[in-house]
């Protein structure tokens, strides 16, 4: 008797069947060299975000500043000004990238971002904590209420959910998230709009802005950010393996909890650290994923590597946008991505590339 075996139905996310050796090295070598472009590109980004402001400075005069040959105002904003700004926007950007890819790959969720573990709510609770409570009215002073807030937040939801994880429940963790950050934003509500001090400090913040954040933010932010992503990256193919479902990962010998935990401790840093140093930038690690996944296919090795010039790209491009569309004046960078991101979902979503088979 004849007997046929079904192809197994895997999630949407799940590598493709494996390429010959001499096709797979071609790709690698492709990718390498995309990935390349994508680095260069954020340069170009950056010397842009270097000479565009209130203040435009040329090309010629921002290399002088650089090399310590400018006049002492063009080196005064390049240096002081624009410099940290342009660094937290990459680093910013990258963390949120790769903190995207982790958690749609760990939840097997296509609509899932960072904040759906509280990190957004836990930073924005505490830094109302550290002002009203604290007086903390200055950046460098509440980055670390922020951080840890971020973290506390993220972990109690990875705590109240990770039985429900490991069981392959991954729609705890959006419930929970869900949840915690209702919670949370119910009472940061009501701490700001019973002290006038308090939301005239804390609104500045939430909006998600690269501006007057300067450089204690940023040495505090990267650190968090290296270590991170040096967790996130070596995850690629333990979450390609993860992508086929939690039996079948066990029975390639994958040890789900560690890797699961591995990747949570890695958005916890990447998130805390971005939110603390920028404030909630919406749509960035929802957008990147889904844009990579379009372009390089499912490998999660790949999209880890790549979102980090892709989010770089894409928080210098909002950062950038936002000051010269409206002088002399500008619009904060969170606003920018959520005018971008919005629409770029909604697309997605009509295409059926947002949402699982």
């Amino acid at each position: 008797m004849k007997t046929t075996s079904e192809p197994l139905k895997a999630p949407w996310h799940t590598p493709a069947t494996p390429a010959p050796r001499r096709t797979r090295r071609a790709r690698n070598s492709k990718l390498s060299l995309g990935w390349a472009l994508g680095m260069s590109a954020v340069l170009a980004l950056a010397v842009v975000s270097l000479g565009v402001g209130s203040r435009t400075i040329a090309l010629d005069a921002i290399w002088a500043a650089l090399t310590g040959h400018g006049s002492a105002a063009d080196t005064a904003v390049v240096w002081q000004l624009r410099m940290p700004r342009t660094l937290l926007g990459c680093v910013v950007g990258a963390a949120l990238g790769v903190a995207g890819v982790l958690m749609q790959s760990l939840t097997r969720n296509p609509l899932a971002e960072p904040g759906l573990a509280g990190v957004n709510a836990g930073a924005s609770f505490a830094v109302v904590l550290a002002i009203s409570l604290f007086g903390v009215t200055d950046t460098s002073g509440y980055v670390w209420f922020a951080f840890a807030g971020a973290v506390l937040a993220a972990l109690a939801v990875h705590g109240l959910t990770r039985r429900g994880m490991a069981a392959g429940q991954h729609t705890r963790l959006v419930l929970a998230g869900a949840a915690a950050s209702a919670t949370l934003g119910a009472i940061t509500g009501i701490l700001t709009m019973s002290d006038a001090t308090t939301f005239d400090s804390y609104r500045f913040w939430v909006v998600g802005a690269l501006e007057n954040r300067g450089e204690p933010a940023l040495l505090a932010a990267a650190p968090f950010v290296a270590v991170g992503i040096a967790l996130a990256l070596p995850l690629g193919p333990a979450l390609n393996a993860l992508a086929l479902g939690e039996e079948q990962g066990s029975a390639l010998g994958l040890r789900t909890g560690a890797v699961r935990a591995v990747g949570m401790i890695s958005v916890m840093l990447l998130c805390g650290a971005a939110t603390a140093a920028a404030g909630p930038i919406a749509f960035v690690g929802l957008v990147v994923p889904h844009l990579l996944r379009m372009l390089l296919g499912p490998d999660v090795r790949w999209l880890l590597a790549y979102a980090i010039p892709a989010g770089a790209v894409l928080v210098l491009t909002s950062d950038i946008v936002g000051r010269v569309i409206a002088p002399p004046g500008e619009i904060e960078a969170g606003i920018v991505t959520a005018f971008v991101g919005a629409p770029v979902l909604m697309w997605l979503v009509n295409r059926g590339r947002a949402v699982g088979a």
